[in-house]
């Protein structure tokens, strides 16, 4: 079959490891099956796999891809939550233990893709393959982030750092359906024009002084704004982690956090019930992705190129 891998990692060249040709069919181990790809979704952590993060070299060759929609073997369109791990009290806490697709196992980007049964959500008829491609990772998280970790109730303040990529477009969508008020940042004049056109409310440079203090902060930029952040928040709010893609070493100034009574949470991916809970959200709000460009898989290096140059707002799909 044909499929997008990772056959070597590079941190300053990441696409030198990127190959697309053919690939063996998926492995089906028990209590496994496969669902024949329609769409999948790019996200940073393919493009990390490519720099060596995450991932050991006796592990390559891999399909990379986390994100996918398709059909399963009985026929049903379904959307795959790409979180491998035995469900932990209920399914509401993730495994400690857990991997992601194109972590351990072959991933998304590829005609199949092996998964557990249970990993397996009902796609709405509603929401097309491409759509539904780009939620198991980057919507998922937020949505998590904002409805989970936040604690916040509908009326709520929350500043997004960082307007254009799939996590925080996904935030600034949701945030407004679900009745927050969303403010944003960005170095770009263009992406925060965008953010406006989205459904955020304000808009404001990387780093400029609020005209008051948010509830809460969704941050997955990191190192580059986490002062801005913890300034950001009100006393006895909330900063919600989910990503530093410009660095994981930020100071922190700790009297800040104490005596000011601020929270920092952290938050990754999502669990299975509240991927389908996200569909049904989606199904019932009319919210839908906001997809930056779809290429076909054999194109995914014109994708990849994109992402790392920085150059999208909202999600990249391939479609098989």
């Amino acid at each position: 079959m044909f499929a997008v891998t990772a056959t070597q990692t590079d941190p300053d060249n990441p696409l030198k490891g990127l190959t697309l040709g053919e690939h063996p069919e998926p492995v089906v181990p028990e209590g496994w099956t496969t669902v024949t790809v329609r769409a999948a979704g790019l996200n940073h952590h393919d493009l990390w796999t490519l720099k060596g993060v995450g991932i050991s070299q006796d592990r390559l060759p891999i399909v990379l891809g986390c994100d996918a929609a398709g059909v399963d073997e009985d026929g049903n369109e379904v959307v795959v939550h790409s979180v491998i791990g035995t469900p932990v009290n209920g399914d509401e806490t993730l495994d400690p233990k857990r991997s992601l697709l194109s972590e351990g196992y072959d991933g998304t980007f590829a005609e199949k893709v092996a998964v557990p049964r249970r990993n397996l959500v009902p796609k709405p008829a509603a929401i097309s393959f491409e759509e539904a491609a780009c939620l198991p990772t980057a919507w998922l998280t937020a949505y998590r982030m904002l409805f989970d970790k936040a604690g916040l109730e509908p009326g709520s303040t929350i500043l997004v750092q960082g307007a254009g990529g799939g996590v925080a477009t996904a935030l600034i969508a949701l945030g407004r359906a679900g009745g927050f008020r969303v403010w944003v940042t960005s170095r770009s004049e263009e992406k925060r024009a965008r953010a406006l056109d989205l459904g955020a409310d304000r808009a404001f440079e990387t780093g400029a002084r609020l005209p008051e203090r948010v509830d809460a902060v969704m941050e997955t930029v990191g190192e580059a704004t986490w002062n801005h952040s913890l300034s950001s928040v009100r006393p006895g709010g909330r900063i919600v982690v989910s990503g530093a893609t410009s660095g994981m070493v930020a100071p922190t100034q700790l009297a800040q956090v104490f005596f000011l009574q601020k929270s920092v949470i952290g938050s990754t991916m999502g669990t299975r019930d509240q991927l389908a809970r996200l569909a049904v959200f989606l199904e019932q709000t009319g919210v839908r992705p906001l997809i930056d460009r779809v290429l076909p898989l054999a194109e995914a290096e014109e994708g990849f190129a994109a992402m790392h140059r920085g150059d999208l707002f909202g999600k990249i799909v391939f479609t098989v």
